[in-house]
């Protein structure tokens, strides 16, 4: 019996929805700061979409996530919506931070997102208070950290870890480990080959999963979160991934740190047309119905970037609103 024997259809097509959502708004999104229309840097979450995918799809609202500065994906698998996270990049008061936050900067309360955060290992520590706050105030909600392999050699990481685990907060670390810090590649910021290994230094169960296959994720995740739930404290989840685009923009700066072979051996394992496939061959998801979730996702994009495009930037006087320090 395959995993997707023990999992509902309507499960499954949730999963595949989420990841079309996630690749079809980073490559629009790319392809528009690229042409100048919307400023700024962006960090691409392109190939990796399975890992926020598996994840999210065991979270509601009340559960938190702290993010990435590659973390649209994140907020889209938690349900963010198109209009909002396009008007935010375009800097609109119509955005999710009315406009202020940008890119690595976006939250949303009612979704549960704490944040993205442009600093590298930022956000183990939000969540390690998230998970505080949930078990002090006896709810059954779990906080979900996304970070990179470059940031798990953060201070920040490692003391967020040590006291989740004390305390046996309801957390789940994941680490997305594409290989690469930056454009560093993980030998040689590491001396380890699997950040999972670090778990046992703080007495949590380090899982390892192949962060190409979103069904091994929402698998592990599955474990973890409801591990977590049920008082039993944090797990570190690596995730194997790639990012398909450069560190920055699809394009990137032009620097040379991965062949071109090894781009193209990792759009072998591409999460969605894997997915795809094995859900076609389930006759759960016909190739046409999969491209309707495709075309479905581009009409409401484009809708999203007219509002963004529509939308009034912030006044000067809205300089200092929402500014608590």
């Amino acid at each position: 019996m395959t995993l997707t024997d023990q999992i509902s259809n309507e499960v499954l097509i949730d999963l595949h929805r989420r990841m079309v959502r996630i690749r079809r708004f980073e490559e629009t999104a790319g392809k528009m700061m690229e042409d100048g229309k919307i400023p700024g840097a962006l960090h691409l979450y392109v190939g990796e979409e399975a890992v926020a995918s598996g994840v999210m799809a065991h979270l509601s609202n009340d559960d938190q996530i702290t993010s990435t500065h590659r973390g649209h994906g994140h907020l889209i698998a938690k349900g963010g919506a198109f209009d909002r996270m396009f008007a935010e990049l375009f800097g609109r008061a119509t955005g999710y931070c009315k406009g202020k936050g940008g890119s690595m900067h976006i939250s949303n309360m009612e979704l549960g997102m704490l944040g993205a955060n442009g600093i590298v290992g930022g956000g183990p520590p939000i969540a390690m208070g998230a998970g505080f706050s949930n078990k002090f105030r006896k709810t059954d909600n779990v906080a979900v950290c996304f970070f990179g392999d470059g940031a798990s050699n953060e201070g920040s990481f490692h003391e967020a870890a040590n006291m989740a685990a004390l305390y046996k907060l309801p957390v789940l670390f994941v680490c997305e480990n594409n290989g690469y810090g930056e454009y560093t590649p993980q030998a040689n910021h590491q001396a380890i080959v699997d950040v999972a290994d670090r778990a046992q230094g703080y007495g949590m169960p380090g899982v390892i999963v192949d962060g190409m296959d979103v069904m091994a994720v929402y698998e592990a995740a599955g474990e973890a979160i409801a591990r977590a739930r049920a008082g039993s404290g944090p797990t570190l989840l690596e995730c194997k991934t790639y990012r398909y685009f450069d560190h920055v923009g699809v394009r990137g700066m032009g620097l040379t740190y991965r062949s071109d072979e090894e781009v193209e051996e990792w759009h072998k394992k591409d999460p969605i047309d894997v997915f795809e496939a094995r859900l076609a061959e389930q006759g759960i998801l016909s190739a046409d119905e999969a491209q309707a979730v495709h075309d479905e996702t581009h009409a409401e994009i484009a809708t999203a970037i007219k509002f963004a495009e529509d939308s009034p930037y912030p006044t000067p006087e809205a300089v200092t609103e929402d500014v608590y320090a």
